[in-house]
């Protein structure tokens, strides 16, 4: 199947303020340009209003650099969403996730995806975790979500930076150096053949 042959199918991208950069931005950008309708929302907040980003990075500190990013532009209304109209679900990462699933409406949709392509990147899995979607099942993250994929009994992936896992309908990686094996492995669930090369 190619990129225009999923024009009109649509997918759902959760935002929030301080989501990291690249996780955002990249997909969104991606997935729009293979055809996907890509609505992202962000509660409390409409199309049109924005959500302020960060960019993480990796600088030989034990943990990521944080510095502001863009604001990045909503393009649908959070209040307005109905999951069963959406073919797939996109989960970035940075700060967003932590407080996002502290939203029971965010929690409820997500476990509305359970039977469709949920793709998940870096602290997104803090957003799984909590809302009980990961049992059994197995999950990357970025490594300092470890504890909290094991204690909703996820079973972690301890996997390259820039490599991705596929278990059943979930894509998961650690974060956005794994955009092109993650972004494959998503889109492949969603109809869209490709190949990486090596």
């Amino acid at each position: 199947m190619t990129g225009n042959a999923m024009t009109g199918k649509k997918l759902l991208l959760l935002a929030g303020d301080y989501v990291e950069d690249y996780e955002i931005m990249v997909p969104y950008q991606a997935l729009t340009m293979l055809g996907f309708t890509v609505d992202a929302v962000c509660p409390g907040k409409r199309a049109g209003d924005y959500v302020l980003t960060a960019i993480h990075d990796f600088e030989g500190a034990q943990t990521y650099s944080e510095k502001p990013g863009h604001r990045f532009t909503l393009t649908a209304d959070f209040e307005q969403v109905n999951a069963a109209d959406y073919a797939g679900l996109v989960v970035p990462g940075g700060r967003a996730p932590e407080y996002l699933r502290l939203d029971p409406q965010v929690i409820a949709l997500v476990r509305a995806f359970s039977d469709r392509p949920v793709a998940a990147i870096c602290h997104g899995g803090q957003l799984l975790a909590a809302a009980r979607v990961i049992s059994g099942r197995t999950v990357s993250a970025y490594p300092a979500c470890r504890p909290e994929i094991e204690l909703a009994g996820g079973v972690y992936a301890d996997i390259a930076i820039d490599d991705a896992v596929t278990d059943g309908l979930l894509v998961s990686a650690p974060a956005w150096p794994a955009h092109p094996r993650w972004l494959a492995q998503f889109i492949t669930l969603l109809g869209v053949t490709v190949k990486l090369p090596g």
